[in-house]
């Protein structure tokens, strides 16, 4: 006897909501229908649902996400990178409080030991004609990041490599929700054939159809709401085996369109907006924002990171600035509008031989007009690089705030954590490092201001 087993499945939606109603719809009508025809479906996300360069997740610390997903009846879900690095330890500790649904994390754990009573390494889900199916998931090992939240990881792939053949014997389909990226995925499929299926995400891969390795299937769903996936799963329960085994994707924005959909996100944005329009500081003048030149407003921000820092000099693009400061009452959604970024700051142990090659490095002439996309930027261009409190004389001597350097010091430099992963800066990533979290740069600014234009 042959039983048929629907799983939908999304990843990497990055709260971009434009096509989550008419999503969303679909597949609880085609969960309605599967159900009159006696088949079993289950409906998973694979992280990095919430993302709070977005207004409503920022105001809502991600339970407006948890309140989304709990409306659309999700069966299991496993966090990203933007669940668990860009959330303090108790506001992801407390995030899933109010969740209809299972969380799923093998690899983390609270540095204290205590954990949130949604942390689960592993369920057991058990379809109507009694298959059951064990679900593992594994997120992003960004350790260093945890360790600063105090939570700790395990390695993901041997967690979930123990995890598979300990189910293996006590469930009759395994399936894993993977934030890991595909080249993980591939190297988890080419180890473990134990493994049914691997629901992908993290590196926003796009397979229409799945992809087959070693006999697992592989998912990719993209990014930014832009697909939901159908794997259809055909089960002998007979021989105790899966016969087959498929994906398909289903481009959202060719899904049949939702009564007043607009207005539903619409209303999301709006309600971001009410609660995000706090004031938190009054200025006297507006403060100039510029992608290829020193600003009023890098100015600012740039006393505001050494003070948070205390280091000794600072780096950063001026496309971060997505807008300037403006004169009068300054709210929580201005700050908002000019760093959305999901960005922290980090300090920078370096030589003054290090300090001279970075400074260089940052004359590039073409990186101000890169138009960078990911490693938590959210602007439009990457803009010039703007150095504080370092430079160099004509002799190529390095000055430390206008004096020559301490050749046998070790100076700190503050910078973006975007420069720390080797993308623009190689040295950076084996450098020694303190990231500064959980602060966005929009708290930063926030705490300085709050202080600096009430003197």
């Amino acid at each position: 006897m042959l039983e048929k087993i629907h799983i939908f499945h999304t990843n990497d939606l990055h709260s971009h909501f434009k096509y989550w109603p008419r999503m969303q719809s679909y597949v609880k009508e085609q969960r309605k229908k599967l159900e009159k025809l006696g088949e079993t479906s289950y409906l998973f996300d694979v992280g990095d649902h919430l993302d709070r360069s977005n207004v409503y997740t920022d105001a809502t610390v991600g339970k407006g996400n948890v309140q989304l997903l709990n409306e659309a009846h999700y069966d299991v879900v496993t966090i990203g990178n933007n669940e668990g690095i860009t959330l303090s330890h108790q506001e992801l500790f407390h995030l899933y409080n109010d969740a209809k649904f299972e969380v799923v994390v093998a690899n983390l754990y609270a540095a204290d030991g205590n954990n949130p009573a949604w942390l689960k390494p592993y369920i057991v889900l058990t379809t109507e004609q009694g298959t059951k199916l064990g679900v593992i998931a594994a997120t992003a090992m960004f350790e260093v990041y945890y360790e600063e939240l105090d939570w700790q990881m395990d390695e993901a792939r041997s967690t979930l490599l123990r995890l598979a053949h300990q189910l293996r014997k006590e469930v009759d389909i395994v399936v894993c929700l993977s934030h890991l990226g595909i080249t993980e995925d591939e190297l988890l499929a080419e180890e473990c054939p134990e493994i049914d299926v691997i629901f992908g995400s993290h590196t926003h891969h796009v397979f229409p159809e799945g992809k087959y390795i070693n006999g697992v299937l592989l998912t990719g769903g993209g990014k930014f709401g832009q697909y939901i996936g159908h794997v259809t799963i055909m089960y002998d329960k007979k021989i105790k085996k899966v016969v087959k085994k498929m994906d398909m994707l289903m481009h959202n924005k060719d899904l049949p369109i939702v009564q007043n959909e607009q207005d539903i996100v619409q209303f999301l944005e709006d309600e971001g907006k009410r609660i995000l329009n706090t004031p938190v500081f009054i200025t006297e003048k507006s403060y100039n924002k510029e992608w290829f030149h020193y600003s009023q407003l890098s100015d600012l921000f740039a006393h505001a990171i050494l003070e948070k820092s205390g280091a000794d000099c600072a780096l950063f693009n001026a496309g971060i600035f997505l807008d300037g400061l403006p004169k009068g009452t300054v709210t929580a959604l201005d700050l908002h509008r000019i760093f959305p970024h999901p960005i922290n700051l980090c300090t920078i142990e370096l030589s003054v031989t290090e300090m001279k090659e970075i400074y260089l490095q940052s004359k590039n002439e073409e990186w101000p007009y890169i138009e960078l996309k990911g490693l938590g930027f959210r602007g439009v261009i990457f803009g010039k690089i703007l150095t504080y409190g370092f430079s160099m004389n004509d002799d190529r001597q390095l000055l430390m705030n206008g004096k020559l350097a301490d050749q046998d010091r070790i100076y700190k430099l503050v910078t973006l954590d975007l420069f720390t992963f080797g993308y623009f800066y190689p040295s950076f990533k084996y450098a020694k490092k303190q990231y500064i979290l959980p602060d966005f740069l929009r708290n930063i600014m926030r705490d300085y201001g709050q202080r600096f234009f009430q003197q």
